[in-house]
């Protein structure tokens, strides 16, 4: 008996009467099998093909070996089954799952794409394409609800959340912020609800540098998901809620500049600022 096998029998001498050898030498095996439902949950709501739309390939084509679909699959599905570096992908582009998650063959299939060409993917996305791809998770994430919702709500609640993303090199835009007491980014989350409902639904993400504050670039972000919302539900109250973080004159005199109607809601916006929320109602 090998040094690396384990005698189950002195464990549980009444159930196992000889030593139990385990070896991981099974070939071609994996720990992502689950992925495969990340994979149905996509071709349902077609999420990567509408983040692909926003993009356009300026490499050769003599020279491309992996299409963007390929590359921003590989990058979603590897982050989601907690690979979120671009290096995993030097032990992950032969995982016979991770190849079907790209409609290869899991044996045969030819190897995903390696770490540096993941890297020049990344970075030869620029605002304009990030803007847009922020825009189809929105749009996504509306179109899903109004369906599942007929178009009907009487009440979506905005939620912004910045929170701290730690780094640990010489990343670019990598600052200290005294108030995490670490090297970070600060990265703002924006979710909405739907009337009581308590799920709530990743609707937008922007990366920020981490020596800024809560309230940098959350009006743009209310302004484009208030008129979002109120193209796919109109007549929905719209009600946002923000931490103490957020308090910055510019952004709490923001709803004062929204088209109130009926008038008394603007009271209501302004009894509520002390709050951390207020209510943006839509003509």
């Amino acid at each position: 008996m090998s040094d690396d096998s384990t005698t189950q029998c002195l464990l549980l001498p009444e159930i196992f009467g000889k030593p139990v050898v385990l070896q991981f030498d099974q070939r071609n095996g994996s720990s992502d099998g689950g992925a495969i439902l990340l994979k149905a949950a996509d071709r349902r709501y077609g999420l990567i093909q509408a983040l692909v739309g926003c993009l356009r390939d300026k490499r050769q084509a003599g020279k491309v070996d992996h299409c963007l679909r390929e590359l921003l699959s590989q990058r979603v599905f590897s982050i989601a089954c907690g690979y979120p570096d671009a290096n995993d992908s030097a032990r992950l582009s032969a995982d016979p799952i991770h190849k079907m998650l790209l409609d290869r063959d899991p044996i045969t299939g030819r190897e995903l794409a390696s770490q540096p060409t993941l890297s020049r993917f990344e970075n030869a996305i620029g605002l304009k394409e990030l803007y847009r791809l922020g825009e189809a998770l929105a749009d996504s994430v509306m179109e899903r609800h109004a369906q599942r919702l007929g178009g009907r709500a009487r009440l979506v609640t905005i939620d912004l959340d910045p929170t701290d993303d730690p780094t640990h090199g010489a990343q670019q835009l990598s600052f200290f912020n005294g108030h995490y007491d670490s090297w970070c980014y600060l990265p703002v989350m924006g979710f909405i609800s739907f009337n009581d409902e308590a799920e709530q639904y990743l609707c937008a993400a922007v990366l920020r540098p981490g020596n800024v504050t809560a309230a940098v670039g959350a009006k743009g972000i209310l302004r484009r998901l208030i008129n979002m919302i109120s193209y796919s539900f109109p007549g929905a109250r719209i009600r946002v809620r923000l931490d103490g973080g957020f308090a910055h004159p510019e952004l709490l005199d923001f709803p004062d500049s929204q088209p109130y109607s009926p008038p008394a809601c603007s009271v209501q916006s302004n009894a509520l600022r002390s709050l951390g929320c207020f209510a943006v109602p839509l003509p």
